[in-house]
């Protein structure tokens, strides 16, 4: 009932302002005319551009659907996936800081950043020496445009989606600037449930076959306040805030059946009922002083996360009604400090970067595990734990650019990266350190030949460091005999990128890439008897070459499309466990397409389609999965209301399945996370809608693997 009422008060508010055509300054942005004289694709020495506002989808489009459109990269919206082509995720800047958001959280907040205020994406696919070396994905940089009038303006926005149930999203703010103080305000409010279907095979001497019916249930409330105050015409300051709270729930039914020598050994059913409250919090201050052409900027940031769980199950054994019944409590205090200094020193001849950078991890853990016994819960020391984890690191770095004449371009970094992790619990008395330190070298050429052919070649080395949760040896059960636990010994994987571009006329272009990973590390399932256990190992070293391809034009001046194609082959040599190298080919093509309605430019409908062929990684094989979306966008009183219907994964094609290989078994997966989906979207602008929310990101990397 809360939703519903939350969902009609948010659109009796729009209009019960009086707010319209007549009452309301309404300044909208002048559309664009796309034209071969403004690209919508742009080529620089270390990243791809897109101009966001020559494109059709300047107005009406949410974030999500702009990215969709950006050449090289991939948008699933059921999974919380943005991966860069031939990456292994991303990582997203708003005005080259860190937004620090990732799966479900970074998509729905992409979800509700409007294209109006999108001026540019640009896409970085080899991140030079002044970002993190961590992660091997790249960068995805969204710039806003830039405030052009005083005064004030807001926007509410409303979703509707129904899956196999309904859920709501409605999103309010407000945005105020003067000649000297900047301030915008975002509350959004959440309700929504899914339906998630697993099925995992290990088959084998020991064989155990497992089918999860899952509803997830999330819902909260969250608060963005943005601060700038300009101290003088050089200098300013300014702080964000950002505070969630909510739940993130699940009732899941699990069937499980075990087998040796293809006997059925036992079959159980398990009814489980997972509550987990969370309370975010991150605060960030910074400081920017120009001096001339050359600028300081200072930052510190904090980020706090103390999340809860209470999971009840009770485990049926269907051959003699016996059940188990258990309660697994568990809390995380995750905690986040880091402070930079960057400075760009911008010569006649050359531009300089430095700067360094500290950061303070720590994650202290509580599990506890209760067995029902004679109407008491009776703690299980065997299979409760505490764990404390601390992690600092040290960084420094220098970077110099230079263009040589009109065609040749150059950069070229060196990055180091010091890192003290330690990891103990109380309850084993076991211990754990690690202390490494390593450089991190960047470089680029670029080459524009004429007008419309532009060569370059990048190289990067990069770390991955593992998220908090793939270090904590916690045992999150599922049922008495399957758990997921961490491994507090496993190291960092490290890579090498060499990439090799190419565009023409802007709106062709071509990236090829070779990545050399070593000690890459993967989640591993082990079968023992009836116990079945996943965690984390360095197991596989790999070599990656790949070709993508992207067309981007307009046709007929009411067309846009944006065609996609990615094909990679992988050669991975196996370090651990006997798994079996799939070695081979991957191929990915989509296509999205909007269509110009009216000469009005108020009318618009889009067509877009994504395929992955049947494809091999690592030592997994992924069977062919795809979608179908299609919409309607329209905009209404000088473009102050706008609606959007679209329904997504028509034919029901976007299932994850496929096989992992092993010497002594094969596991088989096979899920579907509800991705049919209809959304209908309702905006609406008032105020000044040439004022741009004060949408200050932070660079604050480190928050994305507090996971």
């Amino acid at each position: 009932m809360k939703k519903h009422i939350f969902f009609i008060a948010t659109l009796v508010f729009s209009f019960a302002t009086g707010q319209t055509k007549d009452s309301v300054n309404v300044n909208t942005i002048e559309a664009v005319t796309v034209n071969g004289k403004k690209a919508l694709v742009e080529r620089k020495v270390d990243r791809l551009v897109y101009h966001v506002q020559n494109s059709m989808l300047s107005q009406g489009s949410s974030g999500t659907e702009v990215l969709a459109a950006t050449p090289l990269l991939k948008v699933d919206e059921n999974k919380g996936l943005l991966a860069i082509a031939g990456k292994n995720g991303v990582s997203v800047m708003v005005n080259d800081r860190m937004l620090n958001l990732s799966g479900t959280e970074l998509i729905n907040y992409l979800q509700n950043l409007r294209s109006e205020n999108i001026l540019k994406i640009e896409v970085i696919t080899t991140p030079p020496a002044k970002y993190d070396a961590q992660g091997n994905s790249g960068i995805i940089n969204i710039v806003l445009k830039k405030n052009q009038n005083l005064g004030w303006s807001g926007y509410l926005t409303t979703n509707y989606t129904q899956k196999t149930y309904a859920g709501f999203t409605s999103v309010a703010g407000a945005n105020y600037q003067n000649e000297k103080f900047k301030a915008s305000v975002k509350i959004l409010g959440y309700d929504g449930d899914k339906r998630s279907v697993e099925n995992y095979k290990i088959i084998g001497q020991n064989s155990s076959v497992s089918r999860n019916d899952r509803r997830d249930m999330n819902d909260g409330l969250g608060l963005n306040a943005n601060f700038d105050y300009s101290i003088s015409k050089n200098a300013n300051a300014g702080l964000v805030y950002d505070i969630s709270k909510g739940h993130s729930n699940m009732d899941i039914k699990g069937n499980q059946d075990y087998f040796t020598n293809n006997i059925q050994t036992l079959q159980t059913v398990t009814d489980s009922k997972h509550r987990s409250d969370f309370t975010t919090q991150m605060l960030n201050l910074y400081f920017d002083q120009k001096f001339g052409e050359h600028k300081l900027s200072l930052g510190a940031n904090y980020y706090g996360n103390l999340p809860y769980n209470n999971v009840n199950f009770t485990t049926t054994n269907i051959a003699d009604h016996s059940a188990q019944i258990v309660r697994n409590l568990s809390s995380v205090d995750y905690k986040i400090y880091s402070g930079q200094a960057d400075l760009t020193l911008n010569f006649k001849k050359i531009q300089m970067e430095t700067g360094a950078k500290y950061s303070q991890f720590s994650n202290n853990s509580d599990i506890s595990y209760f067995n029902l016994t004679n109407d008491n819960y009776i703690i299980d020391p065997s299979r409760s734990n505490l764990f404390n984890y601390k992690e600092k690191n040290y960084a420094a770095y220098v970077s110099f650019s230079k263009d040589f004449g009109e065609k040749w371009s150059a950069k070229a970094g060196l990055r180091y990266e010091y890192t003290q992790t330690s990891g103990y619990s109380p309850t084993t008395q076991s211990e754990s350190e690690n202390n490494y330190g390593k450089f991190f070298p960047t470089a680029y050429l670029s080459y524009k030949a004429s007008g419309n052919n532009q060569f370059s070649i990048n190289y990067s080395r990069r770390i991955n460091r593992p998220y908090f949760r793939a270090l904590d040896p916690f045992r999150w059960y599922s049922n008495p005999n399957t758990y997921y636990t961490g491994n507090p010994s496993l190291q960092p994987s490290f890579n090498h990128n060499i990439e090799f571009n190419y565009i023409f006329k802007n709106k062709f272009s071509a990236n090829l890439y070779y990545q050399r990973t070593v000690d890459n590390f993967d989640q591993i399932t082990f079968l023992d008897g009836k116990d079945v256990t996943s965690t984390y190992y360095n197991n596989h070293n790999q070599n990656i070459y790949g070709l993508n391809l992207n067309y981007t034009d307009t046709f007929f001046k009411v067309w846009e499309s944006n065609i996609s194609t990615s094909f990679s082959y992988n050669e991975t040599q196996i370090t651990r466990f006997n798994a079996v190298p799939k070695n081979g080919q991957s191929f990915y093509f989509s296509t999205n397409n909007t269509f110009q309605l009216n000469k009005g430019k108020t009318f618009f409908l889009f067509l877009n389609y994504w395929q992955s062929l049947p494809s091999r990684d690592g030592y997994t094989f992924v069977k062919n999965n795809a979608s179908l979306d299609a919409g309607i966008k329209m905009s209404f009183v000088e473009k102050a209301l706008q609606i959007n219907l679209s329904v997504s994964d028509i034919f029901k094609q976007s299932v994850y399945k496929g096989d992992k290989y092993f010497a002594d078994n094969t596991q088989s997966f096979n899920n579907y996370w509800d991705a049919r989906r209809m959304t209908l979207s309702i905006t609406y602008n008032f105020g000044n809608q040439k004022l741009k929310s004060n949408n200050r990101a932070i660079n604050f990397e480190e928050k994305n693997r507090a996971q």
